[in-house]
């Protein structure tokens, strides 16, 4: 079998089956563990997706004979548009019926699953019934958690027993003493009753994670002990379960092709390190009053700044001007540019005249970042966001989150100018400037992360063994 790694001929011959939900959120890391166990030990990988989304998911894995790309076809479901095979191309309802559709796909998984034999299928929390499958043919499931371990230690555990409001604001039962997180705030306790809510007659997303957990062998989680050791061992005594640890999933480093001469000969006239950029992903996106917050705490700052606001299937099409506060692109030019569209984000945050990320606090997008020695600012906007922040900023030390209203998340241009000027123009104290330089060398540190793909291969390998 071909491999471009070094890895043994026993890890060579593992064959791992991935099957994540139809988010390209969840799809992204099962791609990026992928892209490690082949390239660290040369793992044989089937990947399975609806049929639309195979052309994207092939382009995000190495070209090789052991890896292969399998076509699930979804069925029709009422209320799903006609060809709708991803999250981006549907409403937050479509999301759930992309779930039911999935549900759909059990006789064509377990076919597949009986003429593969992979050693191990890793799923997604949207996937409680691939155990039945599996078990019987003595191949071995693992639920692969594309969150922090923060988040499932705060939210995703049996001692999360009740979820009203008041409840969902405090840690659960016996949720680590060490633990930044004492509490939440009312709108952050909001979004995350969306994980106790049942849509078309489906398990909450609460109760099919459990269930999953409760029907698979273990757990792998995209951590390290070194980063989250309390909240890892938190969830392992909670599930009495294997877990399994990834590593962090570090982004490669992104190709060496030239910055897009647009925005290089725009950030080539200021000076190095100055410029904030700010993006908040393709799928997290601000309402118009929250975006003009923005802008104006940009603007107040004083700093030079490139923004990237991304709209609901509008992407590219959006007239921007007219979602900017009047007269904004007047009083910046200059210094303030606005964008809507892809742009290459690991090129823009690598050049040498950018000096903070403003970022949603995606795990990636904080990690890219670190990894372009970037000041970090968070301003998480949904879900594992908010927990992801607190885990950086006030557990590692990495960058500060901006300043809200608790009751609802409000935030105004004074917040966003005030966090901006703290990285950028406040001598920061040397305490946090060393914890910035020591988790930079961490996620920095080839052989470390290796490390961790390699002893991740040796677990899957001696499970996959096991009787």
């Amino acid at each position: 079998m071909a491999t471009s790694g070094e890895g043994n001929g026993v890890a060579a011959s593992l064959h791992i089956c991935m099957f994540p939900f139809l988010a390209f959120g969840h799809i992204s890391p099962f791609a990026q563990l992928s892209r490690k166990l082949f390239s660290a030990a040369g793992v044989r990988i089937t990947f399975l997706t609806a049929a639309g989304n195979v052309p994207r998911v092939a382009a995000l894995l190495p070209s090789s004979p052991s890896i292969s790309v399998v076509p699930l076809h979804l069925p029709p479901i009422p209320g799903l548009p006609a060809g709708a095979e991803s999250t981006a191309e549907v409403s937050a309802a479509g999301a759930e019926l992309l779930k039911l559709a999935l549900d759909e796909t059990k006789p064509q998984v377990s076919a597949l699953l009986r003429d593969l034999r992979p050693d191990v299928v890793l799923i997604d929390f949207s996937h409680p019934w691939v155990g039945s499958i599996t078990a019987p043919l003595g191949i071995k499931t693992l639920l692969f958690s594309v969150f922090a371990a923060v988040s499932t230690a705060f939210l995703m555990v049996p001692s999360r027993a009740s979820s009203s409001l008041s409840s969902i604001s405090s840690p659960p039962e016996g949720f680590p003493t060490s633990s930044a997180i004492k509490s939440i705030p009312t709108y952050q306790a909001a979004d995350f009753s969306y994980v106790f809510k049942s849509f078309n007659g489906r398990p909450s997303v609460f109760d099919s994670l459990t269930a999953c957990i409760e029907n698979c062998d273990g757990v792998v989680i995209k951590t390290c002990l070194e980063m989250e050791k309390s909240y890892v061992e938190y969830i392992e005594r909670q599930y009495n379960k294997k877990i399994l640890l990834a590593g962090p999933l570090v982004p490669e480093p992104p190709p060496q092709a030239e910055l897009e001469p647009r925005w290089r000969d725009w950030l080539g006239g200021f000076p190095h390190g100055s410029v904030v950029f700010s993006s908040f992903g393709s799928e997290t996106f601000l309402t118009d009053e929250a975006a003009a917050e923005l802008l104006l705490g940009l603007e107040e700052s004083g700093q030079p700044f490139l923004v990237v606001l991304n709209f609901p299937k509008e992407g590219e099409q959006v007239d921007i001007r007219k979602r900017l506060p009047d007269g904004f692109l007047e009083r910046v030019e200059g210094r303030g540019a606005v964008h809507s569209g892809w742009v290459q984000q690991q090129c823009i945050l690598r050049h040498r005249a950018v000096g903070c990320f403003l970022c949603h606090a995606g795990f990636s997008s904080v990690v890219e970042g670190l990894l372009a020695d970037c000041q970090l600012v968070m301003l998480p906007q949904k879900g594992d966001q908010y927990l992801n922040a607190k885990l950086f900023a006030a557990e590692l030390g990495i960058g500060v989150e901006v300043e809200r209203r608790g009751e609802d998340g409000w935030f105004g241009k004074a917040a966003v100018s005030k966090a901006v000027r703290e990285v950028m123009v406040k001598e920061e104290e040397e305490g946090k400037r060393e914890k910035h330089k020591k988790w930079r060398e961490f996620f920095t540190d080839e052989e470390v992360q290796t490390k961790f793909t390699l002893e991740f291969v040796d677990s899957l390998k001696e499970l996959a063994t096991a009787e």
